[in-house]
């Protein structure tokens, strides 16, 4: 009697030990959770290929080979154009430009008023910026003296701050020949920031 108890105890006990460390059902894995891909990075060096337009706006110094007729003032305007990015770092571009002044001329009676170029420019690509050269015709009028056009060579830099939108800025060295009906030669200077939204 003693035995059969104690088979039977050892076999309860037996059968409830699977029962106290979990039983025999295999334990379900936790659902795997996918993280989503992060979004691509910028490219270091975007393509620049495109048509832009915005403004600007900076400072013009104006000089004559008239002793004592000279001046400074504020400046600025619209810019657009087109850039071609030829895949190896470097960058070819036409513009305009079209800026408003009135810049007074000491001595005298008279103001540049407006001033336009039409540019060729060429740049090197560094990660998202471009450093440039430019070059091109140059034209100026004035309020009271005729008007005279010229040629103009400078540089700039400018930055991509998003895919569509870039700041730089620009200076540029402009040489007017046998200006207006008063036949003299005027110098102008001019240092500008941009902005444009590029299409």
């Amino acid at each position: 009697m003693f035995k059969t108890t104690t088979a039977i105890a050892t076999a309860a006990a037996l059968t409830a030990m699977p029962a106290l460390a979990g039983g025999l059902t295999k334990p379900t894995s936790e659902p795997v959770v996918e993280v989503p891909a992060p979004a691509p990075a910028a490219p270091l060096t975007p393509n620049w290929t495109g048509f832009y337009g915005g403004g600007q706006l900076g400072w013009s110094w104006v000089d004559t080979d008239i002793a004592g007729v000279d001046g400074d003032d504020l400046i600025g305007g619209l810019v657009a154009g087109y850039d071609y990015d030829l895949g190896n770092n470097w960058v070819v571009g036409g513009g305009l430009d079209y800026d408003f002044a009135d810049i007074g001329l000491s001595g005298t009676t008279a103001s540049v008023e407006n001033m336009a170029r039409a540019k060729l420019r060429g740049g090197y690509k560094i990660g998202r910026g471009l450093a440039y050269g430019t070059g091109g015709y140059a034209w100026a009028d004035t309020d009271n003296i005729g008007d005279g056009d010229g040629w103009f060579l400078g540089g700039g830099y400018e930055h991509l701050v998003t895919e569509n939108i870039s700041v730089g800025g620009e200076v540029l060295y402009h040489q007017f020949d046998n200006f207006g009906n008063v036949n003299t030669d005027v110098e102008a200077t001019t240092a500008q920031v941009r902005a444009t939204y590029r299409f």
